[in-house]
């Protein structure tokens, strides 16, 4: 079992930054591949980056590569996304997820969740 809290959410303008966290609990941590996922009302969750569990691989969606960085540190149980650049439309609620084994961009493969950050982007 695997407990996540975001937090670092908040309101920024357009071309700011923001800083997301994700703590987990659980001694097993590190054979997580972890996930920041966002979704907007009446939309579907929608694949941010994701992060292998050594943290020798990443993935990003097209829309945030070049702008946002994801990282982690296994001794602290930690998952940070790095938010650069931002535009309005990555407005939404930010969400992190584990799952045990290969990291993946697909939401359905995760199996634990946190309860989600706002983000906020003001033109």
């Amino acid at each position: 079992q695997v407990q996540l809290v975001e937090s670092g959410g908040g309101l920024v303008q357009a071309g700011g930054s923001l800083r997301l966290s994700c703590t987990a609990s659980g001694r097993t941590f590190s054979s997580y591949a972890m996930g920041w996922f966002r979704q907007n009302p009446g939309k579907e969750r929608e694949f941010v980056a994701a992060i292998s569990w050594s943290g020798g691989s990443t993935s990003y969606a097209d829309s945030v590569k070049g702008r946002f960085t994801i990282s982690r540190d296994n001794a602290k149980n930690t998952v940070a996304l790095q938010m650069n650049s931002l535009k309005p439309e990555d407005t939404a609620v930010y969400y992190c997820a584990a799952r045990p084994g290969i990291l993946s961009t697909q939401a359905m493969r995760y199996d634990y969740w946190g309860q989600g950050t706002q983000v906020t982007v003001s033109s």
